[in-house]
């Protein structure tokens, strides 16, 4: 009777345990409990990507020592003004700090406009993360279609690449910017599709290029976007060393220089100023991307589509402002 009792007493415990294996069975498969995937596949997550329009943790370079600046740069953000700036004589205009992305101050900074050599920024960005300056360029008669604004490039002729950006920062020739595109990319359509995949990863998300220099076509970007660009653009020293310079020598291929003068007008007014592009077509009007630094303070501003006999004051009244000089 003893292992009778015993018996019954066994096959009760295996029953309970059986049960509460099912149990932990099915619990598991439904989901209720446990962390672990079923069947070996992970449980599917929702992913909702967040852009970062404007990065705030980008390494920042010395400054070029073409150009007498802080030599802190940046080193502190900027204060914002306890008013804001009169209201521009323009299109849109966008303030940003210089060394934090943050925007000052809007006036349609999200409008879509052409932005004519502008542009140029991001030309000479692309052009910088691919290939080495000190290679040459050996021009191509397509290389030559690009009026008005033009260097007088030659179907044979060989040039620095790096002296090519030079002088496309500093006088912004049209034929300049081709040659430099079909050079980098092997085509000028091939490296409209690098500007436009560089603009998306400068956070650039309401800009499209049709081409490297500007001119007239299905193309747009914003203020905001565009100072975007610059910021990035304040970080490279190459960049740098090239849209604060004044002046330039440029050796032609037969061996003589010409002296060519920025087309910046700012930077020979202020020694604070420190950049960075000029741009005119009929579609844009009057467009500048600026830049300028005072006891480690620096900022960005751009003024698109303004009357020719505005955009240096509004730009400087921007910078002013921003700067709190």
């Amino acid at each position: 009777m003893f292992i009778g009792a015993c018996l019954r007493h066994l096959y009760s415990v295996m029953a309970v345990m059986r049960l509460f294996a099912l149990f932990a069975c099915l619990t598991t498969s439904l989901g209720l409990i446990g962390c672990e995937s079923v069947g070996g596949r992970e449980p599917a997550v929702s992913y909702i990507p967040t852009a970062t329009p404007i990065p705030v943790a980008v390494p920042v370079p010395e400054m070029p020592v073409s150009r007498s600046l802080p030599s802190n740069f940046p080193s502190r953000p900027l204060a914002l003004p306890s008013s804001p700036p009169r209201t521009p004589h323009c299109a849109s205009a966008c303030v940003m700090d210089a060394l934090t992305g943050r925007v000052l101050y809007s006036h349609n900074g999200s409008q879509r406009r052409q932005v004519a050599s502008t542009q140029k920024l991001v030309t000479a960005l692309v052009v910088l993360d691919h290939g080495s300056l000190n290679s040459n360029v050996v021009i191509e008669p397509s290389d030559t279609h690009a009026d008005p604004t033009k260097l007088g490039l030659r179907a044979g002729q060989t040039y620095n690449k790096g002296e090519l950006l030079h002088a496309l920062m500093v006088r912004s020739y049209n034929d300049v910017a081709l040659a430099l595109a079909r050079d980098t990319a092997g085509s000028v359509p091939r490296f409209v599709n690098m500007m436009n995949a560089k603009a998306r990863s400068m956070g650039m998300y309401n800009s499209r290029f049709a081409n490297p220099n500007g001119l007239p076509a299905d193309q747009y970007s914003t203020a905001i976007d565009m100072a975007r660009c610059a910021y990035f653009a304040y970080r490279n020293p190459s960049l740098r060393n090239m849209v604060c310079t004044p002046t330039f020598n440029f050796s032609l291929s037969s061996g003589r220089n010409t002296l060519l003068r920025n087309t910046n007008k700012l930077l020979e007014k202020y020694p604070w100023v420190t950049g960075m592009k000029t741009g005119y077509t009929n579609a844009a009007g009057r467009c500048l991307v600026s830049s300028g630094g005072v006891n480690g303070r620096h900022a960005i501003v751009v003024v698109l589509g303004c009357k020719p006999s505005l955009i240096w004051q509004e730009s400087e009244n921007l910078l002013k402002w921003a700067l709190q000089i």
